[in-house]
């Protein structure tokens, strides 16, 4: 297990915002303890109608930030979003739930998993989107992107044509894997995983076993599993349609072999988000909320400590979730990072050719994309589809999941 490395230096598109291609999103399961921070949150480079969601919050879930000094494995953050939390949140406009954000989500996470046995069947790509052959214009020479992440300059890249699922493997797909083959995750065999600080009930009825010291929101949580989002006596018995949490890029390499499916290259991922436009910033333009609508599951309020889930969503959302993008997939911004084949490189003429490039040959971190629920313009920004990011792989956290292709 390898020690994820990152920088903080603040890039002039993205003033406010600290640089670095792992801190928000995960950590390195061995460096968590020495995490780098994550951005610190500015107001000064949003726009109008994102100035007031970062200042607003004070309605949404709130919580100290404890000073733990944990012992063990940990792990580093990518400034994607974790190392991480899961879990579900039920839309504020539902009318089964009532009360706070953060009282719906702790109500739901106790519900328990239905039995494994109803869940027994393999994907079936044959009914997935084909994205087609062709030339696609990949990466960005927008402002937002950061350099050190090597998002830029823009290129054309040749895909052959491809199947992806419109969702990331939910619960229930995963569950079918553990059902026909008794896998066990790595969370599992490591006994923890990290969990964001806002989404455990009571910090003192589980036990922590460390916390990055510059991120603290961070909990490395004793027994928080796929299975168990939030620690013992948390569950997904609500939330089997949303996406599988806590599964390292190992797991889901493991997922893709029982399922005859692999993980997609960099290229397939970014060129399926974009859902037929080209040099856009979303899955759907340029405005992140266009006419004020929520398209994506990202934090609202002030990071760290408030989230007023304006968007109805605490922790994770459903995976049809939203308004699918120009291609029917649904949720590529936002909601949990997902794996990618690539091994993650900051360089950016190790990216590979213009002809179905597929990366460094070898690494220290694979490749996340997508961003998820806990990212913010002030604070990661990389829900746009051309942010990349990067985590060892052992690492786990309740904010990345995967999603998958198949070959035509």
């Amino acid at each position: 297990m390898t020690q994820e490395t990152s920088s903080t230096v603040p890039t002039s598109g993205n003033a406010g915002k600290a640089e670095t291609s792992s801190c928000c999103c995960s950590a390195g399961r061995e460096a968590a303890l020495q995490a780098p921070a994550c951005g610190t949150p500015a107001a000064g480079h949003l726009n109008a109608p994102e100035a007031e969601d970062f200042h607003e919050g004070e309605t949404g879930a709130a919580s100290s930030l404890p000073q733990l000094q944990g012992s063990g494995r940990a792990e580093t953050g990518t400034e994607s979003d974790t190392p991480a939390a899961a879990s579900a949140d039920p839309k504020e406009d539902s009318p089964a739930h009532t009360g706070s954000a953060t009282e719906r989500f702790h109500s739901s996470a106790a519900q328990q998993e239905p039995s494994l046995a109803e869940h027994s069947a393999r994907p079936d790509p044959s009914q997935w989107p084909i994205i087609p052959e062709g030339t696609y214009i990949l990466g960005t020479d927008d402002g937002e992107g950061f350099a050190s992440d090597a998002e830029g300059p823009a290129r054309p890249v040749y895909i052959p044509a491809f199947r992806i699922s419109p969702y990331a493997v939910t619960n229930a797909e995963f569950a079918a894997f553990v059902q026909a083959t008794g896998y066990v995750t790595e969370a599992e065999k490591f006994g923890w995983s990290y969990v964001f600080q806002l989404l455990i009930p009571d910090p003192q009825q589980v036990k922590i076993v460390g916390s990055p010291e510059r991120t603290p929101w961070w909990l490395g949580v004793e027994g928080s599993t796929w299975r168990e989002p939030e620690g013992p006596g948390s569950g997904i018995g609500d939330r089997m349609d949303h996406p599988v949490v806590h599964v390292s890029w190992n797991d889901a390499a493991a997922y893709c072999a029982w399922a005859g499916v692999r993980l997609p290259n960099e290229v397939e991922w970014e060129a399926a988000a974009r859902g037929g436009l080209e040099r856009k910033r979303y899955p759907w333009g340029d405005v992140l909320r266009p006419g004020g609508e929520h398209r994506c599951n990202i934090w609202q309020g002030v990071f760290p400590t408030k989230n007023h889930a304006s968007d109805g969503y605490l922790g994770t959302a459903p995976v049809d979730a939203y308004l699918p993008n120009g291609y029917g997939l649904y949720n590529m911004s936002g909601n949990v990072w997902e794996w990618c084949g690539d091994w993650f490189t900051s360089d950016p003429a190790q990216r590979g050719s213009s002809d179905r490039p597929e990366g460094p040959a070898q690494g220290n971190a694979r490749l996340m994309k997508g961003g998820s629920y806990l990212c913010h313009q002030s604070y990661c920004n990389r829900y746009r589809v051309a942010a990349r990011s990067g985590n060892t792989p052992d690492s786990s956290t309740g904010n990345i999941g995967f999603r998958v292709v198949a070959d035509l």
